[in-house]
């Protein structure tokens, strides 16, 4: 969320940034809020502090034994005024409320300026994309074969978009949980695990309330109000809600493994079959937080970390720093690792790593005490540490041999009672 006190002050300025994200935003209707709301708090203020003073008045000609009755029926007067009042602030606060909720996070000073996603600027590439001296067969077709997913079954189960790991293929996919995990432990990260159901005001605070309502999940029952998460970043940063840290507990390093839960995956095209796009994929998510002044160093271990993961297995990935328009919502800056997959002839993300300044700790009140100073909001950021639905696919392709077999990164053996390849 941001605050108010940015728009007040430079509200031309602020759209004008804003807009680089996207274009249909407008301020204006905000601002004729926000001054609507002044005049009618002062006034109620200072009924208040009328009838307060009256108030005393009152009590000391009781003690004097005075005639109060005139003074009663002003002081009642003053109520009705303020009960009015009070109803037509809170309706404007809430209304003001909600509009600024649907605003994202200004994007980082200095961000490429545009609403393309393909001028997003490449500022790492690690490896090369592979070559095959034989016709190379994507993840569908490896699969029938090695007989790893069932994706037939998994839409009777529940419909198309919901894979069914098996057989090897569900032992490969907890291996590379598991390696990500340790992955991340070993730097410095705190293992949590952490509901898949979280209450809608949990889901705000993250951002995805109420602006991507329409891509969740919720559990259609009255008594439990609850949405599937999309990523486990929603309830990281619920952990923390309504909370106050001390300063020295900071920075807080946070990994858990959840699957995720995405209702509208996007329209898949001819290529993007099996577990391209998905409604429900495995993640590990890494999420910090930290002071301003922490925050920077942070969003670069967080990458690292990230990086190490795909090192390790040897795949070829490109890091992109993505143009205002392609920020997420709730970030001010976001560098998406791509991963190359050869039976699609392009590139995938595999983890998005952002920085959140202080948006989802503003929405979510979660501030730090510097010493006995007044509270001020935490930084959070948050990244993938990985999504494996594509990093799955990623292995597969780049590692497959003309036989239709698979060799497996050398650091997945020890998670896989030895297994080498997959045959």
């Amino acid at each position: 969320m941001l605050d108010i006190k940015l728009i007040r002050a430079d509200r031309e300025g602020i759209e004008r940034r804003l807009k680089t994200k996207d274009s249909s935003i407008s301020l204006s209707f905000i601002s004729e809020l926000d001054a609507k709301i002044h005049p009618i708090r002062l006034q109620c203020e200072e009924l208040k502090a009328k009838r307060n003073h009256l108030s005393k008045e009152i009590g000391e000609k009781k003690r004097r034994q005075e005639d109060t009755s005139s003074a009663m029926q002003e002081v009642a007067g003053y109520g009705k005024e303020i009960e009015a009042l009070d109803h037509t602030l809170r309706a404007l606060e809430k209304e003001l409320y909600d509009k600024l909720s649907f605003l994202p996070n200004l994007p980082e000073e200095g961000s490429k300026v545009a609403l393309d996603p393909k001028e997003n600027v490449c500022i790492k590439s690690v490896g090369e994309k592979p070559s095959f001296s034989f016709p190379f067969k994507n993840h569908v077709e490896l699969n029938e074969k090695l007989d790893l997913f069932d994706f037939k079954r998994g839409a009777k189960v529940a419909g198309s978009g919901w894979p069914i790991y098996k057989n090897k293929g569900a032992r490969l996919e907890w291996a590379l949980l598991n390696y990500m995990i340790d992955t991340h432990l070993d730097n410095g990260f705190e293992q949590w695990m952490v509901p898949h159901l979280v209450r809608p005001e949990i889901m705000f605070g993250s951002g995805q309330l109420p602006k991507f309502q329409k891509q969740l999940f919720k559990l259609d029952d009255e008594d439990y109000p609850l949405y599937l998460i999309p990523t486990a970043e929603a309830a990281l940063n619920g952990l923390h809600y309504d909370e106050i840290f001390k300063e020295e507990e900071l920075p807080k390093k946070y990994v858990s493994y959840t699957p995720c839960f995405r209702r509208e995956a996007g329209a898949a095209g001819s290529q993007e079959r099996g577990l391209i796009r998905i409604h429900q994929f495995n993640k590990v998510e890494m999420f910090s937080f930290a002071t301003p002044e922490q925050s920077g160093k942070i969003f670069d271990q967080m990458m690292a970390s990230a990086e190490m993961i795909l090192q390790g297995l040897n795949l070829h990935y490109r890091n992109m720093l993505l143009v205002t328009g392609d920020i997420s919502f709730a970030a001010a800056k976001t560098v998406d690792i791509e991963v190359y997959l050869p039976g699609q002839s392009r590139y995938y993300e595999v983890s998005s790593v952002s920085h959140c300044t202080d948006y989802q700790a503003r929405r979510s009140q979660i501030r730090y005490r510097h010493k006995e100073e007044k509270p001020e909001f935490v930084h959070t950021l948050n990244g993938s540490g990985l999504a494996t639905s594509r990093l799955m696919v990623a292995l597969l392709e780049n590692n497959q041999n003309e036989d239709g077999s698979v060799t497996l990164p050398v650091v997945l053996h020890k998670y896989l009672n030895g297994m080498k390849e997959l045959r």
